[in-house]
């Protein structure tokens, strides 16, 4: 028996990893190519793994509470066309003053990231430093 729904909540269970995150999804939902709402807050998780982009309908995830470390990771989710809203507060990378700019250049069509809206003038903030990382990165490569 599985259910016949586009969302499923994992929070709160010590997930360590997302190996096997398709096996779960497939194992309760009917309809796993279209699960649109994942909750996977508060467990252990300190990796943004890449299978979370195999999730193409995706348009919420939750993922306030764990261990995640790596801001850059954040730019694999770029690959989920229809992630309107997340949440990465509660993790490691929350503390990197880059943490809201790179979330929203990375994410161009959020809505909201971590509960709050996301604001005409965050855009325009994200997109000036992700042009100005952009040449701080390219000068390096030219020098080295």
């Amino acid at each position: 028996m599985k259910y016949s729904s586009c969302s499923l909540r994992l929070n709160n269970n010590n997930i360590l990893d997302l190996h096997d995150l398709q096996k779960t999804v497939s194992y309760f939902l009917a309809e796993p190519s279209q699960l649109a709402w994942l909750d996977l807050s508060f467990n252990s998780i300190s990796h943004i793994d890449k299978v979370l982009c195999e999730l193409r309908e995706l348009r919420v995830l939750y993922l306030h509470g764990n261990s995640i470390f790596i801001l850059s990771e954040v730019d694999r989710l770029g690959a989920l066309p229809h992630l309107h809203s997340i949440t990465l507060h509660g993790n490691v990378i929350e503390t990197n003053k880059a943490y809201r700019n790179r979330g929203i250049s990375a994410l161009p069509q959020l809505k909201t990231m971590d509960f709050s809206a996301v604001t005409q003038q965050e855009r325009v903030m994200a997109e000036l430093w992700h042009q100005s990382n952009s040449r701080i990165r390219s000068n390096k490569l030219l020098k080295s």
